[in-house]
């Protein structure tokens, strides 16, 4: 009975810790995800919890691959992800926040020979996008 009740009591304390260590993990993948938000926001003035409706109703999902959208994009344009990391945005622009946005607006401003086209899209859904863009890692 003794040895029953001594690996019931092991098994939960095995289970104990890894509820905690995964508790802490996520903790921690929050708080890294809660800074990045931040920083996006602040660098852009958008709000990334509104991008994901521009980025479909637009159609940049249909050409670019990006992270979280479902849609089979990134056959015609390079994948989004990362976007943060890169010199230039369509290798011509130097990658800022406001060239982000001014480049999603009206990309022909930088290059007359972009194959990405003017959506029409105004710019505080652009800065949304930026800001979701931004806070992908």
């Amino acid at each position: 009975m003794r040895s029953r009740r001594a690996r019931l009591l092991a098994l939960a304390l095995v289970v104990a810790a890894v509820v905690t260590i995964a508790g802490v993990a996520t903790g921690g993948v929050l708080v890294e995800r809660g800074r990045q938000t931040r920083l996006a926001v602040a660098m852009t003035g958008g709000d990334p919890e509104r991008a994901m409706t521009s980025i479909m109703r637009y159609g940049c999902a249909a050409c670019h691959q990006i992270p979280g959208a479902k849609a089979p994009g990134g056959r015609a344009a390079p994948s989004l992800s990362g976007l943060s990391d890169r010199i230039y945005l369509g290798g011509v622009a130097e990658n800022s926040p406001d060239n982000l946005v001014r480049w999603i607006v009206d990309p022909k401003q930088f290059s007359r020979k972009t194959a990405m086209p003017v959506t029409g899209i105004r710019e505080a859904e652009a800065r949304d996008i930026a800001a979701y863009l931004y806070r992908q890692r």
